[in-house]
């Protein structure tokens, strides 16, 4: 999508701080951080938000779940995380292509918001 954020950060068109890429996603810190460690984790393809998503790409969300997995013990979240995703204009989400928080380094509090 023309002029979506974040399908320019994956064409290469806006600069981010990268922290994983592969075939089929890429993650890069947030730009106004949340918490000392917040990085978001988007699939390459433009994807809008969970809701949309087809059945044939439920692996997709399953291999995001794995990068931040892996994210979390590379940068040493041992002592807990969370994995945010907001869905749609009540849901918080303010960029309109599916994308998860990994957010850590500190205690989290609950509720969020």
């Amino acid at each position: 999508m023309s002029d979506c954020i974040f399908c320019k950060i994956v064409q290469g068109e806006i600069p981010s701080k990268k922290v994983y890429e592969d075939d089929r996603a890429v993650a890069f810190h947030d730009l106004n951080p949340a918490a000392p460690l917040h990085i978001l984790v988007i699939p390459k393809a433009h994807i809008r938000n969970l809701a949309e998503l087809q059945d044939d790409q439920l692996g997709l969300v399953g291999h995001i779940h794995g990068v931040i997995r892996d994210l979390a013990k590379e940068f040493g979240l041992q002592k807990g995380y969370r994995v945010v995703n907001n869905n749609g204009q009540d849901g918080g989400q303010s960029v309109e292509h599916l994308h998860f928080h990994l957010l850590g380094g500190r205690s989290l509090q609950w509720p969020p918001g």
